[in-house]
């Protein structure tokens, strides 16, 4: 019997003053009572109770001891009365990543939502394009673009993204709409640059490569759609980025056919029915949302 039992014990004797009447009330044998009291005086080294034929009292050491037990046990029942509580309702911070341009599009708005929806609930969302370790930055949920590799989070699959290739109508009408991928070779494009070194050619799937001559090379995606919207050639993009722009008719897809596969939009959390309720909600919450983005389809 582990301490705590044993203090459950003490104070069921002390409370009943009685051997029997606390075996009657915690459902043990009268033995397995008295053998806990006689192991927990040898551990704490006092007597704790007086014994009679007709009753038991405490000594004033036991009374200090009870005390204690009662105020530990108080202490106790409040925690764990607590951990159920998170798990049963959505309460406490709830820590959330993204990649920039996406979350900033799809999941700062669910996140503000949910915390909405949840007056127990606040949130902190971590927006960037490199992948945040979630165990080490103290997340609970991310959204993942990407093939994952095998890991102990789960992964719930809620949608997918394709690179495309898009221009705005005024430079198509100007310049003609490419039909293959080699008639990028007359045409404008806007390419992205990274730590000095912009793109030099574009992938189809590998199933073809395009050199490219670009004079406008940019590293953030917001930049390279406004200056494919304002006309300045065709640049390449995740589909979702330019949903807005292709729906209101600002840009127009072109070889979508060539389009390399589509890339897995993924949330990834620690699994488990002991995940706290803020955690499996939230996972809930977004994925049915974003399973139903057009963009993400």
């Amino acid at each position: 019997m582990d301490r705590l039992e044993t203090m459950r014990v003490f104070v069921a004797v002390a409370e009943e003053r009685g051997f029997a009447q606390a075996a009657r009330r915690l459902a043990l044998s009268p033995a397995a009572v008295t053998r806990a009291i006689a192991a927990l005086e040898r551990r704490v080294g006092a007597r704790l109770l007086q014994r009679t034929t007709r009753v038991v009292r405490l000594t004033e050491a036991g009374m200090r001891y009870l005390a204690d037990c009662k105020r530990i046990l108080s202490d106790l029942e409040t925690a764990e009365t607590a951990v159920a509580a998170s798990q049963a309702e959505p309460r406490g911070e709830l820590v959330v990543t993204a990649p920039l341009m996406f979350g900033r599009m799809f999941v700062a708005p669910l996140v503000l939502e949910f915390v909405a929806r949840h007056a127990q609930v606040s949130a902190r969302a971590l927006l960037a394009d490199h992948v945040v370790d979630l165990v080490e930055n103290g997340v609970d949920v991310a959204v993942r673009i990407a093939h994952l590799p095998d890991s102990s989070l789960t992964a719930r699959k809620v949608g997918s993204v394709r690179r495309l290739l898009c221009a705005s109508p005024a430079y198509l009408a100007a310049r003609g709409t490419p039909r293959a991928p080699a008639d990028l070779a007359a045409h404008e494009t806007i390419v992205f640059a990274s730590s000095g070194a912009a793109q030099t050619e574009w992938d189809f799937g590998g199933r073809t490569t395009v050199p490219l001559k670009s004079r406008f090379a940019v590293n953030n995606a917001d930049a390279a759609i406004a200056a494919a919207v304002s006309g300045a050639g065709i640049t390449r993009v995740m589909s979702y980025q330019i949903g807005p722009q292709v729906d209101t008719g600002q840009l127009v897809i072109v070889l979508e056919r060539y389009a390399p596969p589509p890339i897995p939009v993924s949330i990834v959390f620690a699994a488990g029915k002991r995940s706290p309720a803020k955690i499996r909600a939230f996972v809930d919450f977004a994925a049915e949302r974003l399973k139903s983005t057009h963009w993400l389809a």
